[in-house]
């Protein structure tokens, strides 16, 4: 039977997009981690969505100080008003002396006051919402596991009858990491947060949606960062959950030589990959029907990870593209990639940003090989490439993909066997004919249609792009050393030479 208890949000748009809208209220929900992996900045951000609603909201902590919350708060330009605070050391100002004068052990009257005293709180301010930070305490203080889930247990039979969400905290630290099973059984809803440590770079944060009852939500982990002004989640990305209608046309380059080589161009909605050594121009290929994009007005992204920005700017404008005007005048973001800052799935949330927000029409990936020497620890990032184009396919956005090969000339290779994702595979080689280096050009696939098999010199200068005759005459232009067969090598010479 569908859930029909209303939703409320957690103060977390990318959450919120993981469980399909938010929380079911007046329900129990665990929130674990370890120390450090962003609990409590969670869990504030989920009551301040609940004063900015006007509720009455109130945060118990027994682990950390009014003082360490407000300097959490403050890290984040928030403000912890309308936020009643509940600390474990208020106790002993409540009951006073008789908080030490106890027939009991000391730990049995701890625990017993600071319940009686949360009780009373809850039934004074009446709160809609409710953050318990953390179980951790409330273990240490029943000492005894029995007594422990007893008062979990009445605890969760207290909130019920009350219309409050809860989230409880548990930091894991007194099971040694571990999950208490029972306390899953107990809570509607079950969320986990982890910290990874990798070799270098950022800490990499992820979480995951254990359970949740009667509810669909986005299983499996969603990276997240924290950021000042919160925790920022981005939700796994499901391709097949997107689709738009497009028309599948062409794109053209405005270079008639090169747009016949796959017969008028990339379709809309297909990736392509271009591969070949450094310096071979393959950049230079995708700026070029990057900056014809342009020309007719969509707008266009570089992810950019190997080159500087300014660099690649400032050479493509002197190729005559103008790429400097378009980042001017707004349709084209060039973003700078830092490699050890980034997580796949924040990578993910960015594309999906620009495609959703921005509109984007054509995206470049500049390169691969960084994107991957950017997560080296990351154990699916080929698949989760895959998931990405498949995502960007749907919503009629052409993809340019560009992979560095190993080598300059003779036999080359690719540390990555990704050819199989891309549509259409453009291969550039270089050749050496007439003492000179020079460079090729060829169509290894192209999914959507037909395409030229020809092999032709192409020539990238300051005048631009230029695509010759096919190279007839030789053979073994691919291996690096072709041999000339024939009257007229049919070479393209320098523009001035021409004119």
């Amino acid at each position: 039977m569908p859930n029909t208890r209303p939703i409320v949000s957690t103060g977390n748009d990318g959450f919120d997009s993981i469980l399909k809208g938010g929380l079911p209220s007046n329900r129990l929900y665990l929130l674990e981690g370890t120390p450090g992996s962003g609990k409590t900045t969670l869990g504030l951000q989920f009551l301040l969505d609940g004063v900015a609603s006007g509720e009455s909201v109130l945060y118990i902590t027994l682990s950390e100080t009014s003082e360490e919350l407000e300097s959490v708060a403050h890290s984040h330009g928030w403000t912890l008003d309308g936020i009643n605070l509940f600390e474990l050391s208020s106790t002993e100002g409540v009951f006073g002396e008789a908080y030490e004068q106890s027939i009991l052990h000391p730990w049995e009257a701890e625990l017993g006051d600071t319940i009686k005293l949360i009780q009373q709180r809850v039934e004074e301010l009446k709160p809609t919402r409710l953050v318990f930070d953390s179980l951790s305490e409330m273990r240490l203080l029943a000492q005894d596991s029995l007594r422990y889930r007893r008062q979990v247990l009445a605890l969760k039979q207290f909130f019920a009858g009350r219309a409050i969400t809860v989230m409880m905290v548990d930091d894991l630290t007194t099971s040694h990491g571990e999950r208490d099973n029972h306390l899953h059984s107990l809570c509607h809803g079950v969320v986990t947060l982890e910290r990874l440590t990798l070799d270098f770079g950022a800490a990499r944060r992820r979480l995951q949606v254990q359970k949740l009852r009667g509810l669909d939500f986005v299983a499996g982990y969603h990276d997240f960062t924290i950021r000042k002004g919160g925790v920022e989640v981005y939700p796994r990305l499901v391709a097949a959950r997107h689709h738009v209608q497009f028309t599948a046309e062409t794109v053209d380059s405005g270079i008639p030589e090169l747009d016949n080589l796959l017969v008028g161009g990339p379709m809309r909605g297909t990736s392509t990959l271009v591969t070949g050594p450094p310096g071979s121009g393959k950049t230079t290929l995708a700026l070029v029907y990057l900056a014809a994009a342009c020309r007719r007005g969509e707008n266009c992204t570089i992810y950019e990870f190997d080159e500087r920005v300014a660099t690649l700017i400032s050479r493509a404008d002197s190729m005559g593209l103008d790429l400097s005007r378009y980042v001017a005048n707004g349709q084209l973001l060039i973003e700078q990639i830092d490699p050890a800052e980034i997580s796949p799935g924040e990578f993910a949330w960015r594309v999906r940003t620009q495609v959703e927000q921005r509109a984007c029409r054509m995206l470049v990936v500049d390169s691969l090989n960084g994107y991957m020497a950017a997560m080296p620890q990351e154990q699916q990032l080929i698949l989760q490439m895959h998931e990405l184009i498949s995502y960007l396919s749907q919503l009629g956005v052409v993809t340019f993909l560009i992979t560095p090969q190993s080598g300059l000339v003779g036999s080359m290779a690719s540390r990555l066997n990704v050819s199989y994702i891309a549509d259409s595979v453009i291969l550039i080689r270089f050749f050496e004919a007439q003492g000179r280096l020079r460079k090729a050009i060829s169509i290894l696939k192209h999914r959507t249609g037909a395409h030229e098999d020809a092999i032709r010199e192409i020539r990238i200068d300051s005048k631009g792009v230029r695509v010759g005759k096919p190279l007839v005459n030789f053979r073994g232009v691919l291996t690096g050393t072709p041999e000339f067969q024939g009257d007229e090598p049919a070479l393209m010479e320098e523009r001035a030479r021409d004119e």
